[in-house]
């Protein structure tokens, strides 16, 4: 399992005064009104930021991180994603799972046979799909949904699914 968890990445400045504008990848915006320090990755080092001040701008978040307080300062990491710790990340309620952690677990059918492997998991506005990555080389798209997914153990790296007809035509 993953130990940090990605929030977000500095997509620009904002102003003058050391401010970024953050594309949120989590599914709780408003958790950054929360949160008290992110890590940003710059690709060298891991730096962990105190965050001084929240904004909200159309799908970006505003941040204002202490010790930051120029353009020229901050401008350098843009690009650079932002991450959580696991004791900072929200709390998931019960078959609900961060995406990083469903990342490369092992698929198989009701009967254990292995099928493949999670390779990722698209986001759409009904239900979330997950794509594997067949043993054959197939690709196979099967929706997050209870009548598909009958167990998943992330501890054990194991998704069991049932495949429904027509998900292999």
């Amino acid at each position: 399992m993953e130990t940090k968890l990605q929030v977000g990445v500095i997509s620009s400045t904002h102003g003058v005064r050391g401010e970024v504008k953050v594309f949120p990848t989590t599914d709780d915006v408003k958790r950054f009104k929360r949160l008290k320090e992110v890590i940003l990755d710059t690709g060298k080092e891991e730096l962990t930021l105190e965050i001084e001040g929240v904004k909200f701008f159309k799908q970006f978040v505003i941040l204002k991180f202490k010790g930051y307080d120029n353009i020229n300062d901050i401008e350098k990491y843009k690009g650079k994603s932002l991450f959580v710790t696991r004791a900072n990340a929200v709390r998931l309620r019960r078959d609900e799972y961060f995406i990083a952690d469903l990342q490369g677990l092992t698929v198989v059918d009701e009967e254990d046979k292995v099928l493949g492997t999670l390779r990722d998991v698209m986001e759409t506005g009904a239900n979330d799909v997950y794509i594997i990555d067949m043993t054959d080389g197939r690709e196979v798209l099967v929706p997050a949904i209870k009548e598909c997914i009958l167990h998943v153990d992330v501890e054990a790296g194991k998704m069991q699914i049932h495949l429904i007809d027509g998900l292999l035509d």
